[in-house]
Parts: C-alpha cells; sequence; structure tokens
C-alpha cells in the first residue's frame, strides 16, 4: 500500500486504486469523480496518450502508463483514433495540467473530465507496473467514492472477468449493415470493425482504396453483394474465443478464396477460424517500441502493440513455444523438450529458428506459416497461409502512435488483392 503525502481517506479529492489480489494504492481524483472497473493493464510508451485513451481495443480496462509525465502537449481532436474515449479508467504519476504545444486544443485533465473518464493520479507507477509484470494483469478499481480498501478490494473480485467476454458485442459501434463507406479509386476494401482504429482507415485510403466498414458479424452474403476486392478484420478488446459469427465469416471467406488480412484482434481471428487456439498473455504487450522479427526477410521491425492474448503456435501444428509465462501448448507432444522453458537466460534472438515455422489447420486450411515472431517472448505476431490468399499480424501497422517500420503490411494485403484481381479477372 502506499499514501499520496496529504491524501488521506475519507478526504474529498482522494481517489483509490484497488486490485483483485488485495494491493491497494491511493492517489488523487483525476478527470470526473467516481468509480470505475477494468482490467488493470500497463503501457509503456513515452507519447501517444491521446490515441491510448481513444483506442477501442482498451475497453473494459484500466490503462497504467509507466511514462511519469502525461498530458505535456495537451489534446487535439487530430490525434484520436475513434469517436471516444475508450478506456475504462486511467492511471498516471503526474497529470500535465497546462499544455506545452501549438498544436493544443485542450488540457488533458480537462479532457478526461469532459469525458466522464474517471482517473487516478499520484500513483507510484513504476511498483505497480513491476506489480502487474510479476503477478499478471488483473481487475481492479479506481473510486473517489469507496475509501475503503476491503470494501472495494471485494468489488473488484465480483467485477467481470476478461476471459469469455465478448466486449466487440458491448461497444455496438455500428449498427446498420454497412458503417461507413470513403471512396478511393483502385481496390475495395471491406472493414470488418470489431473495433477499427482510424488509422487503419487512413493507411487504406492513402493507397486509394475504397472502404466500406461493416459489423464484426456481417454473415458472408451480405459480403459477397459488396463484391469486395479483400476484406480486412481490425483490432478490437478483449477475448477473441467469443466472437463465433466473426470467425464464421473467416472460414466462409477462405472457402471462397477472398482475400483476408487481420490486425491485432484480426490476427487471432483468423488463428482461430483455421481451428487454432489462443490463450491469454500474464501481462500482454501494449507499447510502441516492441521488436519484431520478420522471418521471411530478416528485418527487425519496431512496432506498436495492444493485446493481451496471443496464438498458441501448436495449435496450428507449429513446433515452436513462446516463453510467455502463461502459455500452456495445446499439444505439449510435438515440442521438443528444450523448446519451452519459461525465464531461460537464452535469449530470443539465440532461439530463433533456422528454418521456417510451419504447420497446417487442422480445418483444413492448407499450410500456415509463421512470419513475424516477437524478439521480447517470442510469440507469434504474424500469420499466413500457403495455399490461400490470408495474412495476419499481432502488433499494429497504422502505428498511431508509434514508429512506421511495419507499414509494409499493407503493402502485402493489395499484393493479396492484385493477385486476386489477375486470377478472377475483375479490373
Amino acid at each position: 500500500m502506499n499514501h499520496l503525502p496529504g491524501c488521506k481517506r475519507k478526504v474529498v479529492h482522494c481517489a483509490l486504486l484497488a486490485l483483485e489480489d488485495g494491493t491497494v494504492f491511493w492517489g488523487k481524483s483525476l478527470g470526473q469523480r467516481g468509480e470505475t472497473f477494468g482490467e488493470l493493464v500497463f503501457n509503456t510508451g513515452m507519447t501517444g496518450y491521446q490515441e491510448i485513451l481513444t483506442d477501442p481495443s482498451y475497453r473494459g480496462q484500466i490503462v497504467v502508463m509507466t511514462y511519469p509525465e502525461i498530458g505535456i502537449y495537451g489534446t487535439n481532436p487530430e490525434d484520436v483514433e475513434s469517436d471516444a474515449i475508450q478506456v475504462a479508467g486511467y492511471v498516471v504519476h503526474r497529470a500535465v495540467s497546462r499544455p506545452f504545444n501549438q498544436r493544443a486544443q485542450g488540457s488533458f485533465p480537462n479532457y478526461l473530465s469532459q469525458a466522464g473518464i474517471v482517473a487516478v493520479e499520484g500513483v507510484d507507477t513504476r511498483a505497480l507496473t513491476r506489480h502487474l509484470r510479476t503477478r499478471g494483469t488483473m481487475r481492479g478499481a479506481i473510486s473517489s467514492l469507496d475509501s475503503e480498501p476491503e470494501s472495494l478490494v471485494a468489488r473488484v473480485r465480483k467485477s467481470p472477468s476478461m476471459i469469455g467476454r465478448n466486449l466487440v458485442q458491448e461497444m455496438r459501434s455500428c449498427e446498420a449493415p454497412v458503417c461507413s463507406l470513403q471512396e478511393g479509386r483502385h481496390f475495395h476494401v471491406l472493414l470488418v470493425d470489431a473495433g477499427a482504429k482510424h488509422g487503419i482507415i487512413r493507411d487504406l485510403v492513402v493507397r486509394r482504396a475504397t472502404v466500406t466498414r461493416i459489423r464484426f458479424d456481417e454473415d458472408i452474403e451480405t459480403v459477397l453483394e459488396l463484391k469486395p476486392d479483400g476484406v480486412l478484420f481490425s483490432n478490437g478488446p478483449g477475448d477473441p474465443a467469443p466472437l463465433d459469427e466473426t470467425t464464421r465469416l473467416i472460414r466462409s471467406l477462405l472457402e471462397h478464396r477472398i482475400p483476408v488480412a487481420g490486425i491485432c484482434l484480426g490476427h487471432q481471428l483468423l488463428s482461430l477460424a483455421l481451428g487454432g487456439q489462443t490463450y491469454k498473455m500474464r501481462f500482454g504487450h501494449r507499447g510502441i517500441n516492441h521488436p519484431v522479427k520478420d522471418l521471411t526477410t530478416g528485418r527487425v521491425l519496431i512496432t506498436t502493440q495492444n493485446h493481451g492474448f496471443a496464438v498458441d503456435p501448436t495449435s496450428l501444428d507449429i513446433r515452436w513455444a513462446p516463453l510467455d509465462a502463461a502459455f500452456h501448448p495445446a499439444r505439449p507432444e510435438i515440442l521438443r523438450e528444450e523448446s519451452h522453458v519459461p525465464g531461460t537466460s537464452v535469449t530470443m534472438a539465440e532461439r530463433l529458428p533456422s528454418l521456417p515455422l510451419v504447420g497446417k489447420s487442422p480445418l483444413g486450411f492448407g499450410l500456415v506459416e509463421i512470419t513475424h515472431l516477437s524478439l521480447n517472448d517470442g510469440t507469434v505476431e504474424g500469420l499466413r497461409l500457403q495455399e490461400l490468399p490470408a495474412l495476419s499480424v499481432q502488433y499494429h501497422p497504422e502505428a498511431s502512435p508509434g514508429p512506421h517500420d511495419a507499414k509494409t503490411f499493407f503493402e502485402h494485403f493489395f499484393v493479396l488483392m492484385e493477385r486476386h484481381r489477375a486470377k478472377t479477372g475483375r479490373y
């Protein structure tokens, strides 16, 4: 437990942060006074707090920022990644109330208050982050109403778990079959919206694509009527396992040999559609400097990431084991004895395979190849099918915020669509 100097219980403007394991932190209320519940996760980015706040992938999560000062360049309407702030809550060490940037049109604290977001500042975010890295992400709450630790911890333990929760369904960001249309001149891309970031649409449009955004649970008949050159499955929040309608749509598209691509949640959904499995990571990947090895070119990409679930390679008959301590292979019998040693001192660079990591779809969609691996823990960062036009990445190639190393993903997707056009004669 830590107490912020001058901030004790029963004092107005204090806030209590409680974790399900009984750990509590005191801080100052930030944003709207009240309380909020969610999964407590941390992001290591030094910039991009407005994009993080508006990223739909953070739905249902209380985000802890590891960088100590948040808000120094203020906020503006150009840097949002969706139509509203999406996080359940926000935790910072120090909130900067006065913006220092010519682009700023508002302050960070006012931005939270106007959106009705419950947050807390003054927390020892370094200690909190180390705790989450050691114990794993867990449920938590921020409250300026309930100042009794035992009471708030008990309520946290009754709050919903992230596993098995359909947060995409809860968002209901798009009610009509076609949510929006942005005209381009070359390819027609359907963006299946499970919580899509604006940056994905921008990267498609700048490459002259017409983008039609549709619901995550749309049926194959509607998709075929729209006559797409390719279908991109977006990022989104929570556990991919409950999204049965979306995985069925991916399978139908593969059967029709329509090019398919996936980003983040879309990557996990492609794996499930192939008959693979996903698992919940101990603390996930959330930041803008995650190194990823492109096994097809040998390049190392610095990527933006935001996910708490990952693909189990053994479920796709691939002999590879990530070092994530939460990983328990679906098929341990295909692994070599030394291939999965959590906590080993051997670096990922030393463990990288010399041969392609290829398996097969349990549902008959052919050979599946790992194209990208995390250099931090060896988790699967990219997949492609060798016999069908489909590829996916776990990271965010649109990089909002973040580096632009990974934008070649869009070029690869456009190559799939070009080949599809050449085969079908559709021009």
